[in-house]
């Protein structure tokens, strides 16, 4: 009980209700930084303890002359790997647009088109599709044969990735609340510029984080077009594992490298995702 200088009782004073001081926010936010980087230094250490026990087994295997001698062509094809999968990740983000739309089509036919496309493309493997877009195809069209094979390589990525994240666009589609759409057409907006102005960019903009990982994988999967002598960084490995029968060397360049990339692009996905996260709260 307390009492104030005029005698009368006071109301009790709830301590869950007073802010806590300046210096106790302090030592709580010390805390949680030491804590995380307690977290980030074990975590490097286990790491570096990984792969340099790993390097140190396979160091009698490497044959040092052989990476100072082809590490540089065989880098050479980096340039070509990421150019490949940022083209190929453009246009799938095009036919898995227009796929999305056309699943969510009421016209039949167009909905049909959409899901058989999704259907035959995810239910081949993705090598049979290059396979048949490098050799099968010009039997059909001649003129394809004259392409050079970068470029078959690039649409039959673009082409079997589209399907896959067609799936994708279609969730970020009607993940969009409908009341907005309903909005603009009562106020007189055309359904394609309501399309156009209000969903797809709230669409894309849900999606984002979905095709960093669709674009992570495609730099691996861009591997595959090696099959069609396109000159990326797994054919100059193999070839250059093949002059001097040193593939383990070369391939084991060729892996880190992949590996290289995928650490690179995932935290700049990270970083993405951090930052639409503040915009969105």
């Amino acid at each position: 009980m307390t009492l104030d200088h005029h005698g009368q009782l006071l109301a009790p004073v709830d301590s869950q209700l007073v802010p806590p001081s300046a210096p106790i926010i302090e030592q709580i936010r010390r805390a949680k930084s030491k804590a995380t980087l307690r977290f980030r230094i074990v975590f490097l250490a286990t790491w570096l303890a990984i792969i340099g026990t790993l390097a140190l087994a396979l160091a009698g295997s490497f044959d040092g002359g052989f990476v100072s001698e082809w590490l540089g062509y065989i880098l050479g094809g980096v340039g070509i790997t990421v150019l490949v999968s940022v083209v190929s990740i453009a246009f799938a983000v095009v036919f898995a647009m227009l796929g999305a739309l056309g699943r969510l089509s009421n016209h039949a036919s167009i909905y049909a088109a959409a899901s058989l496309y999704v259907s035959l493309v995810r239910g081949t493997p993705l090598l049979v599709q290059i396979f048949f877009v490098y050799y099968a195809l010009p039997e059909v069209l001649p003129p394809v044969a004259k392409v050079p094979g970068i470029y078959l390589g690039i649409l039959a990525l673009s082409f079997n990735y589209g399907a896959y994240m067609t799936e994708i666009f279609r969730a970020g589609i009607q993940a969009v609340p409908r009341g907005q759409s309903e909005a603009a057409q009562a106020l007189g907006m055309p359904e394609r510029t309501v399309l156009r102005r209000i969903v797809l960019p709230q669409a894309i903009r849900i999606v984002i984080p979905a095709i960093g990982n669709e674009f992570i994988a495609m730099i691996k999967d861009s591997s595959l077009v090696s099959v069609v002598a396109v000159q990326e960084l797994l054919w100059r490995a193999r070839r250059a594992g093949a002059q001097d029968f040193n593939t383990f060397e070369a391939l084991t360049i060729a892996a880190l490298v992949y590996w290289a990339l995928t650490i690179a692009f995932s935290l700049v996905q990270d970083r993405l995702e951090k930052r639409m996260a503040r915009g969105d709260r």
